[in-house]
Formats: C-alpha cells, structure tokens, sequence
C-alpha cells in the first residue's frame, strides 16, 4: 500500500513538472485532464470551465454557466474550497476542487465517485495537491496569454492611433475604424454616429455597415442613443432582447462607445452580435481604448471637411463657390470625354429686389438654387457665378442633354418661384474631338446668355444656335 501511494506522488511530481512546461492554456487544461485520469482512474472527472478560459471543445468540459442549479459546484469557485456532495439515491460522491492560483480560482474539477459514499482521505489531500498544481500552472497560462493580449492591444491602439493621424479623409478614417473593428472583435455590424447641434437625429457616417442605413437599424440606434445621452458611458450588453417585428434578425451581444471631446459628446460607435454573450469584457475594453485614442482625431477629420465645406460652397444659396466650379470643369475637361457648362441669369432681378426688398430677393434667389439642386445629378455642380446669375456643369453630358436640362429648369422655375421669376441660360458645350479652352466654353455660354437676355428672356440659348432663341 505504501509502495501504491509512494508512485502515486511520483506520478503527482512528474505532472507537476508537465503542467510548468507549456504556457498554453489549452495544453495545461489536457495535461490537468490525463493527469486525473492516470492518478485517480477509478474515478469519473470533468472540468468546469467559463467559455473564455478554453477553446478546444473537445475536451470534457462544462460551462458552469449551463450549472446553475449546482449550487455546490458554485460555492467551490466562489470560496475556493473543496466541496463535497453525497448521492443515497445513486449511491455516489462527487468531490467539487477549485483549481486555485494566488490570484483566482480558474475552473472547478468535478470528481465523481460511482457505488461509495465516501472518498478515501489519502485521495483526497492527493487531488488537492493535483489541483493545486493545475491552478498555479493554469494562472500563469493565463496571466502569459493575458500579457500577450495586452500588447496585441497595445499595437492595435498605436497603429489604429497612428492611421487616424495621417490627415486621412473622414470617409478613409471611418471605413479603416470600421474594419479594424470587424477583426478585432468579429462584430456581425459596426456603427459610427455622429450628434447634430440641436442633438436630433444622429447622422451615420460612412465607414458603417448597411445595416444602419435600413430601417431595422431604427430600433436599436434608438435604444442606445437613449442610453448614452442619459449619462455619456458606455454600454456593454451580453443579451439585448429588444421587442422586433417578425422576420427581424435580432441582435443580442452590444457594445456602445461615445465619442466624446472637451467633455462634449460627439457622436458614439456601435458593434453589434446576433449571438448572446458574445463579446468578452476584453473587447469593452479594447473598444474603449481605440475609440478614446481616434475621438480627437475623428473630430479633426469632421472639423477639417466642414471647414472645407464651408470654403467650397456659398453662403446664401448653399451652391459651391466659384473657384470650385472652376476647378471642376478644368479637371473634367482633362479627364473626361465631353461635358456641358449652362450660365443662368435671374430676369429683371433688380426690379424685384427695388419692389420687395433685398430679404425677398435673397430668398427667391435660394428657391432657384433649391431647384437647381433638386434638378442635377451627384457629380454634377451647381454654383453662384456672382450676384444673380448661377452656373451648372455636367460632366459627361452631351449638349441635347444639357439643353433639356436647362429648359425643364426655366419651366420649373417659371412655375414655382414665388415671387415668380424666370431665368435666360446660355449653353456651351466641350469634347475632346476638337481642342477647347475653359475660357473659350465660358465665353460661348456668356454670349448665348447674352442672347437670350436680348431676345425676350425666360428661355435657353446654345452656343451653336446663338443667333436664335428656343
């Protein structure tokens, strides 16, 4: 017997040595699981784990979460004690050890013993010892990986950090926030807002998923919204069940960061999982860190877009300036194979102003702009010449194009200006068969304008028939 227990603690001394030669977590976890097996065949054992302490799932493990009604195995991870639960029914013991570290209890071992009541007391200190061993060895596993993961954050944040600063554009600075966040959580969708002044309806900035410009984004950008302008915290929600209609995919693992400047909020970022308790505290986290370290560059990459913004387009009309619309038609007729410039002058405008005042003609003068920019394409430009006369180019547009446009436009208007008003257009037209200047194209739309203003108003004139009106 002696001789029995002697090898007993030979065997406990050479896995002892084992479990200190990896600092894999999965591998400590094996070699704790043979270990049992080896020593104390005679006894059944499983290993109660939270999922974020192991990924094999081969290995027969428990989530204690699936245990909430084992109370005894819930007291050994909370005390740290050994616990024992007896069976008369089944007639077995099962032995509950916490495998404990100096800093935590790491997991639970449970034990079972068939057709006895009774663990022998040499079994006993033998599997304390045993789990012991597998905690210590287990915490520094983790604390290792735990390191590891913190340097990986780290150079996350310094690269992400050192991207946000390189003057990217907004649309860039979202679009790489966006899909740093997709690796480095695996979110299903990732959501940036940003709050206007009067705090109404946030605005999703590029860089976000599709899902938060559908309609089913609704429910949940409420939601947290709510939450995040009640208080400015963050939000880490393992299992949202939020009331959705049918058919909707509901999302159940939420993380909400504020973006938050000079103690202003900002806007927030979202990601989201359909799958409850997906994302670990880790995450929350590393997700505050990158979002804390890019507010100020995100407000900066806002802040300089808008300056721009307000540089590029008029103040009265809210068309682009000028320079702008120069420097479009200038790069268009570099890159392009043909475009249509149109010159509008607002009729008798001065009459108008001296009748009703300069506010009236001002807010006429935004109706016009208004219908201009309801009647153009994306990238086509619409801007203030200067006083009363605006412009429109549409690159790529062949003349009979142009011309329809700039006629619907002086019908529209006609009918719906209130003052009414009418506008004469010149029209000129470029394309690459025949060498053209930007000058030469203003100076035919300038001439056939001229026409038009002589020759009755309210109508469009062309360069090519600018003899006659149509």
């Amino acid at each position: 017997m002696k001789l029995f227990e002697a090898n007993r603690y030979q065997e406990l001394i050479k896995v002892t040595e084992k479990f200190h030669t990896t600092l894999d977590k999965d591998v400590v976890l094996d070699e704790v699981l043979i270990a049992f097996q080896e020593i104390l065949p005679l006894y059944s054992n499983f290993l109660l784990l939270t999922h974020d302490h192991y990924s094999k799932s081969e290995l027969p493990i428990i989530d204690p979460e699936y245990e909430n009604e084992n109370i005894t195995a819930i007291n050994a991870f909370v005390s740290g004690n050994i616990q024992m639960e007896e069976s008369f029914a089944e007639n077995r013991s099962i032995l509950y050890v916490p495998l404990k570290g100096k800093q935590g209890v790491y997991g639970v071992m449970q034990i079972i013993a068939s057709d006895t009541l009774n663990f022998p007391e040499s079994d006993i200190e033998l599997i304390a010892l045993l789990a012991n061993s597998a905690g210590n060895a287990l915490e520094n596993a983790h604390r290792y990986q735990k390191s590891l993961q913190e340097i990986n954050n780290l150079q996350i944040i310094n690269e992400t950090s050192h991207r946000l600063n390189s003057n990217l554009r907004l649309a860039e600075t979202m679009t790489y926030m966006s899909k740093q966040m997709k690796q480095c959580f695996a979110a299903q969708e990732v959501g940036f807002f940003l709050l206007t002044e009067n705090q109404g309806r946030p605005k999703v900035l590029p860089g976000s998923t599709a899902f938060f410009f559908s309609k089913q984004a609704k429910l949940y950008v409420d939601y947290i919204i709510g939450k995040i302008q009640t208080d400015n915290k963050s939000l880490f929600i393992g299992d949202l069940n939020l009331p959705t209609i049918e058919d909707m995919v509901n999302f159940h693992s939420i993380m909400a960061i504020p973006m938050i400047q000079s103690q202003i909020l900002k806007g927030f970022s979202i990601v989201m999982h359909q799958k409850a308790f997906f994302f670990s505290f880790d995450n929350f986290k590393l997700m505050q860190s990158l979002i804390h370290h890019s507010s100020l560059a995100l407000t900066n990459s806002m802040l300089r877009e808008e300056l721009e913004r307000m540089i590029i387009t008029d103040h009265l009309t809210k068309l682009h300036s000028r320079n702008y619309l120069d420097e479009k038609i200038q790069r268009s007729m570099k890159e392009d194979e043909e475009g249509t410039f149109i010159l509008i002058d607002l009729d008798n405008f001065k009459d108008l102003n001296d009748t009703y005042g300069h506010q009236v003609g001002d807010n006429v003068l935004i109706q016009v702009a208004n219908l201009i920019k309801a009647n153009i394409r994306g990238n086509d430009v619409g801007a203030r010449w200067g006083g009363e006369e605006l412009a429109i180019y549409l690159p790529k547009v062949s003349m009979e194009a142009g011309v329809s446009i700039a006629k619907r436009l002086v019908e529209k208007i006609a009918d719906c200006s209130n003052p009414t008003i009418t506008v004469s257009c010149g029209v000129s037209y470029w394309n690459k068969d025949r060498l053209d200047t930007y000058n030469y194209l203003f100076k035919r739309a300038d001439d056939a304008l001229y026409i038009a203003k002589g020759t009755g108003k309210n109508r469009v004139v062309t360069q090519i028939d600018s003899i006659r009106a149509s």
